[in-house]
C-alpha cells in the first residue's frame, strides 16, 4: 500500500485498509486489531452484528455488500460507512431510517463502471443525477463512490475502470467537496487501484487467507 501510494506522490496515510472479514472468526479479527487494523468490512448484516457484539467498541465497521431495504434500520445503527448504495430507493430508505434515529449516515454510491450485468450499481452516466438526489436527503452524507472491478488475468486490465471512477469522483467533488472517497481495489488489484486514486481498499484474502469461493473478496 505504501509503495503504491508513493508511486503517485501520495502519502501512505491517504489510503485506508478495510479488512474484509466475511467468514472470519472474531478471534482472528482481534489479531488484526492488535496489529493496528481499525477498519473492517462485512457483506452481510447478521454476521456483522454478531461480530460487532463480540468485539465491542474500537473497530470501525463498513458495509461492503449489497444492502436489502428491509435491513436498512440495522445497517444505519451498525456501520460507520455504507459503501454499497446502488439505487435511489435504497438511498431514500437509508435517509428515512437515519432521520428516525437521529443518526447521520455516510454513504458511497456503488457504480457499475464496467456495465457487468451480474453486478449492481449506477451506470457511470447516471452518477451525477443520483448524487444530486442523494445530496438532498436528510441524515445522509454523500462521501464518494465505490466500484467492484471485473475479474481479470492482470490488474492492468482493470486500470481503466479505476481511472473512470476517479474521474467521476472528481466531477462530484467539484460540487460536493466532502464526496472525496474512492472505495476500489481488492486483493488482486489494490495496488493499481491505489495508483489510480483509491482512498479505501477492501482486502480479505490477502490478510486472512483463502476461503470458500462465496466468501472471497
Amino acid at each position: 500500500m505504501r509503495a503504491a501510494a508513493q508511486r503517485t506522490g501520495r502519502p501512505a496515510e491517504a489510503v485506508r485498509l478495510v479488512a474484509v472479514t466475511k467468514g472470519v472468526a472474531p478471534e482472528r479479527i482481534r489479531e488484526a486489531m492488535a496489529l493496528g487494523v481499525l477498519d473492517f468490512g462485512e457483506n452481510r448484516i447478521q454476521e456483522a452484528l454478531l461480530k460487532i457484539a463480540a468485539l465491542g467498541p474500537g473497530p470501525r465497521w463498513h458495509l461492503v455488500g449489497h444492502l436489502q431495504r428491509n435491513k436498512v434500520r440495522r445497517a444505519v445503527e451498525a456501520f460507520a460507512l455504507i459503501h454499497s448504495v446502488d439505487s435511489l430507493p435504497l438511498a431514500d430508505e437509508i435517509a428515512r431510517r437515519a432521520e428516525a434515529v437521529g443518526q447521520p449516515v455516510p454513504v458511497l454510491l456503488q457504480v457499475n463502471v464496467a456495465a457487468e450485468p451480474q453486478k449492481r450499481g449506477f451506470a457511470p452516466e447516471a452518477v451525477p443525477q443520483a448524487a444530486r438526489h442523494v445530496a438532498t436527503l436528510p441524515a445522509v452524507r454523500l462521501r464518494g463512490l465505490m466500484t467492484i472491478a471485473p475479474l481479470a488475468a492482470s490488474p492492468e486490465e482493470v486500470r481503466p475502470v479505476f481511472r473512470r471512477l476517479r474521474e467521476l469522483r472528481d466531477v462530484l467533488r467539484a460540487e460536493w467537496p466532502a464526496a472525496d472517497e474512492l472505495s476500489m481495489g481488492m486483493t488482486d488489484d489494490f495496488e493499481v487501484a491505489i495508483e489510480e486514486g483509491a482512498t479505501l481498499i477492501r482486502v480479505g484474502r490477502a490478510i486472512f487467507g483463502e476461503r470458500a469461493p462465496q466468501a472471497s473478496i
